[in-house]
């Protein structure tokens, strides 16, 4: 079952490579030619909850400086395993790092998204991604011999743990967090905080469209704001709001799900009036079909169904 999620999360990748350059955008099929959501109807308060097949969630980031400087910040320095990058001949490809339980993508900006500097309060979007460590001295030791600054750690209030604020090369926010006596559970979680406009359609969006599971608000001092928090398996997801006034930033970064059932959540997309930024499609010679979301902000919520998710749904089904 490990290896075929492993797979699943390469195809994914690959159908997000292809699905980046519009060229190779013509070589996918439409929903039409590849098998097309069938008509049905979805009980009250249905979300995509139930088809989620991946214990987490995987989180791409897309930038513009040299690639070679972010795999060696996300690979050398914070100490992620890389693992293969594809390349369909588009030109970039997607490195992909193992980050807990869950793959980290880096990938070249694309044109039809937009982009804004800056960091957490400076815009709407994926603004910031934490990670969690247990050797502060080894951690900060990597980012010197790597010629960067050492992180300047500070105590977490009300908690054992201390946290650092730093930016990759792109320039985008990265949290360090070090948790003492920490469980291998604990270093296998990140956390995606997203920056939204109008915390109320966002927090709607991501209890009961996506159907995470929703943990209690908490103070977050180092943003003098209040965090809300989503949870699926080892990947959290959490929502800031700075105000409705805020640029908006639709293309440094998204979410992936690994689902059994994609035309569940084309379905219950349509009913509920969800922003389809590509509709249900397959990708020739890949078994795998894609719908891509966009939640209230504009940030990619992008849900896959492989092959091997597909058999799990079979398999389970009476």
């Amino acid at each position: 079952m490990r290896d075929e999620r492993r797979i699943a999360s390469a195809l994914i990748v690959l159908a997000l490579s292809v699905a980046s350059d519009s060229e190779a955008q013509q070589q996918s099929c439409a929903a039409s030619d590849c098998g097309t959501a069938s008509e049905r109807v979805l009980p009250p308060g249905a979300t995509t909850a139930s088809v989620l097949w991946q214990p987490s969630m995987n989180v791409f980031r897309r930038f513009d400086v040299p690639a070679e400087r972010m795999y060696e910040f996300y690979g050398a320095v914070l100490g992620f395993t890389q693992l293969s990058t594809l390349n369909v001949g588009n030109g970039g490809g997607v490195a992909r790092f193992q980050a807990g339980a869950q793959e980290l993508k880096l990938t070249r900006r694309v044109a039809n998204r937009h982009y804004e500097p800056g960091g957490v309060q400076d815009a709407t979007g994926l603004r910031l991604l934490t990670f969690y460590f247990a050797d502060e001295a080894a951690l900060t030791a990597r980012f010197m011999e790597h010629g960067l600054p050492a992180p300047v750690f500070a105590a977490v209030p009300k908690s054992d743990r201390r946290s650092a604020l730093v930016t990759d090369p792109d320039g985008q926010a990265v949290e360090l967090v070090i948790v003492r006596n920490a469980t291998a559970e604990q270093l296998a979680a990140i956390e995606v905080g997203l920056t939204v406009a109008d915390l109320e359609r966002s927090l709607a969006f991501y209890r009961t469209f996506v159907g995470l599971e929703e943990l209690p608000p908490a103070r977050d001092e180092r943003f003098d704001t209040t965090k809300y928090s989503f949870r699926h398996g080892a990947t959290t997801v959490s929502l800031r709001s700075f105000g409705k006034t805020l640029p908006a930033d639709n293309g440094s970064g998204g979410i992936q799900y690994v689902v059994s059932d994609v035309e569940h959540v084309d379905a219950l997309a349509k009913e509920r009036h969800i922003a389809i930024a590509q509709p249900l499609q397959g990708l020739r010679g890949f078994d795998l079909r894609t719908i891509w979301l966009d939640d209230p902000d504009g940030v990619t919520n992008y849900f896959a169904e492989t092959g091997a998710s597909r058999r799990a749904r079979v398999a389970a089904s009476p």
